[in-house]
């Protein structure tokens, strides 16, 4: 009987142990275990937070790399489109101007300068931060009243600046380092200012069953994919809450954050 007890005992601790896995990047739990393989990429998931993620992730050298020139130029790809740009750009800073109705504002992942010209229409001393020097090139020499800074959000958090609002849409699931990533932009946000942030969402009921189907999947380019509740978890252990999540019909996830 005694021996049935130990035995029990030592099943019981050893289930209540966390699982050796990988190390997850958005919170950090060491219970990533294979989820999806292809082309010599792995790609694991936390089984405490699901964020899925490449195992292991690149270095930030071989994500710099992918963006020397990255829109094939200004007359090719994203720049053909300005027009578009630009209107959905008056359109997104206008709802954002709900939340924080005057003063900074910072685009993370700025590329064309698009979202920073539609916030100085709007009223507000606007600044991009992109690591593209060809994308920088353009937004200076086509919105030349803005100021941008050629580099990631960790080389510009040690600016000192700090800004009311900002802005980063499709730049996180790009970053192997989440946790700096989500410290550098918490360091430049304000008490009470406003982050507004959009990213794949790998748990969408409409995200292609089969996982390479979905134009999101483009590893290494493309190296973190998050939930709903991973995301937000990862920015809320950064000093940010929830103010609203809009709905999204394609597989994306948008979440209005103040930092608190």
């Amino acid at each position: 009987m005694a021996e049935t007890m130990q035995h029990d005992a030592a099943t019981a601790q050893r289930d209540d142990a966390p699982a050796a896995g990988s190390v997850c990047p958005a919170c950090e739990a060491p219970r990533g275990t294979p989820y999806h393989a292809h082309d010599g990429i792995d790609l694991h998931r936390c089984a405490a937070c699901e964020t899925v993620y490449m195992h292991p992730l690149p270095s930030s050298e071989t994500i710099a790399g992918f963006y020397e020139n990255s829109y094939d130029g200004a007359s090719t790809g994203y720049f053909a489109k300005v027009d578009k740009k630009l209107k959905r750009s008056r359109g997104r800073i206008k709802y954002l101007s709900r939340f924080v109705g005057s003063g900074a504002f910072l685009d993370i992942g700025s590329n064309g300068g698009f979202m920073v010209e539609a916030a100085r229409e709007q009223g507000y001393r606007a600044v991009g931060v992109e690591i593209d020097p060809v994308s920088v090139e353009y937004a200076r020499a086509h919105y030349p009243e803005n100021e941008y800074f050629t580099g990631t959000v960790e080389q510009y958090a040690e600016s000192g600046r700090q800004f009311d609002l900002a802005y980063c849409s499709e730049v996180i699931e790009h970053v192997p380092d989440v946790q700096g990533f989500a410290a550098a932009t918490a360091k430049l946000l304000k008490p009470g200012a406003v982050l507004f942030l959009t990213t794949p969402d790998i748990s969408h009921w409409r995200r292609p069953r089969t996982l390479t189907d979905w134009d999101a999947y483009c590893p290494p380019s493309h190296c973190v994919f998050f939930t709903p509740a991973s995301l937000r978890g990862l920015f809320e252990r950064h000093g940010f809450r929830l103010r609203s999540r809009r709905p999204a019909l394609k597989p994306g996830i948008k979440l209005v954050l103040e930092r608190v």
